[in-house]
């Protein structure tokens, strides 16, 4: 009955906690997700980098005046671009150009084109101009070879130092056919400082991380370097044909993807979430183009300056750039998971103790160890501690958690199996020794089951000895209060039988000592496992 509210309750626990850091999460479910993603496809621009793009230098192709220049890239960089590419050129342009040029026509840039194109009026002439992705203008140029190789050498040096560039051609008339390039733009966008120790984190924690960027190779390829990235990264041509299957075998050993268009990324979310073996993704996008990918990965995530549309879908909306804030909710969507496993250990176990307890008793003696009263007693204590696991202290893995049901399983009834040898020890010493009459006996039975059931919580939150690895204060206080209540109303016979202090102090002696059997119990099933269904990782 507990169990949908506590589940509700541990996730929320952690919403809040991650409100407080800059991480609005709109979809609940998303965090038990997260802990499990193991490759993250991260943008670059406004993510990896700071988003604030600066023209840091300009070089000239054709004997031209700067003015001149700045004044054609004035013209193909309008107000309707909200791109921070040509936000960059029209700040730097402002200050050199004091004629603009007439422009008739303009078509903005895109991620399809990756161009802006301009007509404009000069005297009796009309004019074409263009700026954009190297790779595109060259393909819209007429070079000589001396020009090309000066071209492709510029452009090489850029990206080695880290450098965007953006390429100016222009011609006459109003079509994009044999352009002469004019200049080449070296644009600048540092790389946030916290980028390089976040991909470390992710990488130390299991999940692997690959850049998505329509940025060049060469600019791609640096910024991987800066940042630790593992493997090489790909070209959008390398692939076209068989693109899932070129995917698929890519997504180990690369480092990520440039040149990349709006469909290929969603491309490579579905490829990574059928791969052989599937990948848990997440996914990063800030524009209306990021919304398929976004919506098809496992946790999609909208980063601080993404558009509203994309925040509308994304299960996770960061409020602070860069990605440094998902290692928060990478951690804390982990403590989320151990607590639900930990809950459900304990659940599984203390209702296999109860259920067979009660049945195995009741079919020997034709009566039960405990009153309808007792039972609801026992379900009412039991309800503090378990909302109070919602805050509990656990160990956080350091790879994606995965829940290995048969092992759980096999621990839960380990637990559930002591427990109901404690119980039927406890019925043959209360009758043969202690000659209790029954209603005692059904205190007894209250009281140990409290007592000792709250105690398991001690030994199951944690693969380490229950005295190595306690539980957080709200826990200790709230099992403690419930196991103080619980002897009370034994004592005062409030709603039960009363029965002697001696009878108590035994009881507790009791559940203390099979609390180390449990141990014991939980040690053993640790030694046969070859792998532990939750790997400790460090204390939280």
């Amino acid at each position: 009955v507990a169990l949908p509210t506590v589940m509700t309750l541990i996730i929320s626990v952690g919403v809040v906690e991650l409100a407080g850091q800059s991480i609005i999460v709109r979809r609940l479910s998303s965090l038990e997700d997260l802990a499990n993603v193991n490759l993250l496809l991260t943008d670059k621009t406004g993510t990896l980098t700071e988003n604030r793009i600066t023209v840091a230098d300009l070089t000239p192709f054709i004997q031209m005046s700067e003015s001149d220049i700045w004044a054609r890239a004035l013209a193909a960089s309008p107000e309707a671009d909200e791109n921070p590419l040509t936000a960059a050129v029209r700040t730097a342009a402002a200050g050199h150009v004091s004629n603009p040029l007439k422009v008739v026509d303009v078509i903005p840039g895109d991620s399809e084109r990756k161009r802006a194109t301009a007509i404009f009026q000069e005297r009796d002439a009309r004019f074409v101009v263009s700026m954009g992705a190297p790779q595109i203008i060259e393909g819209l140029c007429a070079f000589d070879d001396d020009v090309r190789s000066r071209f492709r050498q510029a452009v090489s040096e850029a990206a080695h130092g880290g450098f965007r560039v953006l390429a100016l051609a222009d011609t006459t008339g109003t079509e994009e056919r044999n352009m002469r390039l004019v200049a080449v733009l070296f644009l600048a966008d540092a790389l946030r400082a916290d980028a390089p120790e976040t991909v470390r984190f992710m990488q130390e924690q299991g999940i692997a991380v690959k850049m998505v960027t329509g940025d060049s190779y060469d600019v791609a390829t640096e910024v991987a370097r800066t940042l630790g990235l593992e493997g090489r990264i790909m070209r959008r041509s390398e692939l076209e044909g068989d693109e899932s299957r070129r995917l698929a075998d890519a997504l180990p050993t690369c480092g990520g993807f440039a040149e990349v268009m709006p469909k290929d990324k969603y491309e490579i979310v579905r490829s990574a979430m059928s791969s052989r073996p599937p990948h848990v993704v997440a996914v990063t996008g800030d524009g209306v183009n990021d919304v398929p990918p976004v919506k098809a990965a496992n946790v999609g995530i909208a980063v601080t300056n993404a558009v509203d549309a994309l925040k509308g879908t994304a299960d996770i909306v960061l409020t602070s750039p860069g990605i440094a804030v998902i290692k928060t909710a990478i951690v804390e969507s982990r403590k989320i998971f151990v607590r639900l496993y930990n809950y459900s250990v304990y659940r599984i176990s203390e209702s296999f103790r109860l259920i067979i307890t009660v049945a195995v008793i009741g079919l020997l003696f034709h009566t039960y160890p405990l009153t309808p009263v007792q039972i609801i007693l026992i379900a009412l204590l039991n309800d503090v501690p378990i909302i109070s696991l919602a805050f509990d202290r656990v160990a956080v893995p350091h790879s994606p958690a995965a829940i290995n049901v048969r092992q759980r399983l096999i621990l839960s009834l380990l637990f559930g199996l002591t427990g109901i040898g404690n119980s039927l020890i406890l019925l043959w010493v209360a009758i043969s020794i202690f000659h209790a009459p029954w209603a005692v006996i059904q205190t007894l039975f209250f009281l140990k089951l409290t007592v000792s059931g709250h105690m398991l919580l001690y030994v199951a939150h944690t693969e380490k000895p229950w005295y190595r690895f306690l539980p957080s204060s709200q826990v200790i206080w709230a099992t403690s209060l419930t196991q103080a209540v619980a002897t009370a109303l034994s004592l005062l016979g409030i709603f039960v039988t009363a029965i002697p202090w001696q009878y108590a102090v035994f009881v507790w002696i009791w559940s203390f000592g099979w609390m180390q059997v449990s141990e014991l119990a939980k040690y053993a099933n640790k030694r046969m496992s070859s792998a532990s269904s939750v790997p400790t990782g460090q204390h939280a």
